[in-house]
């Protein structure tokens, strides 16, 4: 397992030892599941590889008639 080191200011030093006590995780812990979570901004490759296989899914450039007429506006 590899170690990082952070510089953190008080104030964010004092936000993550409250975070992770609310959580109920070790410092380290916290940070590593937050580094998990945002780290990991692509699809996965199966679910990207969905994109267009549904023939049928309306799109919606194809039903701007389904929109309601927008209401009149009170001049000033």
């Amino acid at each position: 397992m590899s170690q990082i080191t952070l510089y953190l200011d008080d104030a964010t030093q004092a936000l993550v030892e409250q975070a992770a006590q609310a959580n109920g995780l070790s410092k380290s812990r916290w940070v590593s599941e937050l580094i998990r979570k945002y780290a990991t901004l692509e699809w996965p490759r199966d679910c990207l590889a969905l994109a267009g296989c549904f023939a049928d899914f309306p799109l919606r450039e194809e039903n701007t008639t389904a929109m309601p007429v927008d209401v009149p506006r009170v001049g000033f």
